[in-house]
């Protein structure tokens, strides 16, 4: 399983999916991995909204769920890419994956895993979902 951004804020900002996310880890028979392009766009979020607390909570909860952080690929830079021009936001695409989507996507596609995410914007995709 690939955890995209969306669901990573949301086990740290407490969202009400919270729970849900945090049983989809706990059960999921197999590694879960984070592209570093989804840990980078996660951390800035949390330097941006985040309090001290939760900004330490990225390296603590990542390594307590045993998130693997995923190095990009040659192969995930010509998936993005193509995500972006079919889905990026401006393509006209009801997806609009912002630049740390294409990442996840990238990863989730590569690995033909499932991605973990909140939001509408990879229900738009062919990416295969978590939930």
């Amino acid at each position: 399983m690939i955890v995209d951004t969306s669901a990573f804020i949301a086990m740290v900002f407490d969202e009400p999916e919270r729970g849900e996310i945090l049983e989809l880890v706990a059960r999921h028979d197999g590694p879960v991995g984070m592209s570093v392009g989804s840990a980078l766009e996660a951390a800035i979020v949390l330097e941006r909204r985040g309090t001290p607390r939760q900004r330490q909570q990225l390296e603590t909860l990542r390594t307590e769920l045993g998130i693997h952080l995923e190095p990009a690929t040659a192969t995930q830079y010509d998936l993005a890419r193509q995500a972006y021009r079919a889905y990026g936001r401006g393509s006209g695409h009801p997806a609009q994956l912002n630049f740390g989507d294409c990442f996840a996507y990238a990863l989730a596609v590569d690995r033909n895993e499932p991605l973990l995410f909140l939001g509408d914007d990879f229900a738009h995709t062919d990416v295969l979902p978590a939930r």
